[in-house]
């Protein structure tokens, strides 16, 4: 939220096919970060084509992968700002509230993502059927206000698992019964899968280790937060609005406690993870 401008913002997501989701969960660190790239690639320089508005927009992206029955279905979702702080240091607003043409995105994501599969894995780029670059890949784009409410969206998949545990309705040694809700009636639904085949529809979501969901770019990302502060500015300057106060720091952390005395734990020593002392380590 402290990255928030004054300023319209819009909800861009991009899809792969079908036909590429088996590729991406087949090698998910290389793949995953090259979905990043290839889209927030195209997004960042249409933003920055003076044919659309021709500056560097804030913008905050975050992977999902799972439908509502937990099928592997990856896709991005990015909150752009409306508009973007160009190099003289002026704001330039959108034409009529339009972001950009969904069709062109599409077709320079799917040409990035293409060039970028076949650089880093030949051998899945060969067996990928041609069709795959001749379609329309699915980028939706929709302006969705000030943005607070995408935000508080976006943010219950941060933490959250592919389906929590009140979604589980029943299961024993053979399988497992769930409900979910159907993405197009909105009805719930019931599932019931073998348990291993349960177990690998919600393990297939479990990012690789160290991977980032949660991405930042143009100027949200931090190496611009300076211009960020500067785009601000200019923009309650030309809304004539007063700057709104600093958010107020994070509360500090209570101390950690022992649980006998109460008495607060104070470090003595820091070791790796799965690592032991000198002391308790096996001869």
């Amino acid at each position: 939220m402290a990255l928030q401008l004054p300023v319209a913002y819009f909800l861009c997501t991009c899809t792969v096919p079908e036909q590429l989701r088996q590729p991406i969960a087949s090698n998910p660190s290389k793949l995953l970060s090259l979905l990043f790239r290839s889209s927030s690639g195209a997004l960042v320089d249409l933003c920055l084509n003076p044919k659309w508005f021709g500056a560097i927009p804030g913008i905050t992206a975050m992977l999902h992968t799972w439908t509502r029955a937990m099928a592997y279905h990856p896709h991005i979702h990015y909150l752009v700002t409306g508009g973007g702080f160009d190099s003289t240091g002026t704001w330039r607003w959108p034409e009529k509230g339009f972001l950009l043409p969904a069709s062109t995105l599409s077709s320079l994501f799917r040409a990035r993502f293409k060039s970028g599969l076949q650089r880093l894995d030949p051998k899945a780029f060969a067996a990928i059927p041609d069709k795959v670059w001749n379609i329309d890949w699915v980028v939706h784009i929709k302006a969705v206000g000030n943005g607070e409410k995408a935000l508080q969206y976006l943010s219950r998949y941060i933490y959250r698992v592919a389906l929590t545990d009140s979604a589980i309705l029943h299961h024993d040694d053979k399988s497992v019964t769930f409900r979910y809700r159907h993405a197009d009636t909105g009805k719930s639904r019931k599932m019931t899968l073998p348990v291993f085949q349960f177990l690998h529809r919600f393990l297939q979501h479990v990012l690789p280790k160290g991977f980032v969901k949660v991405r930042y770019f143009g100027l949200h990302h931090p190496t611009h937060r300076q211009n960020l502060a500067l785009a601000r500015a200019a923009l309650y300057w030309q809304l004539q609005q007063p700057l709104p106060p600093p958010p107020p720091p994070s509360p500090a952390k209570p101390p950690l406690l022992c649980p006998a005395c109460k008495t607060p734990l104070v470090p003595g020593q820091l070791f790796r993870s799965g690592a032991l002392p000198p002391s308790q380590a096996p001869p």
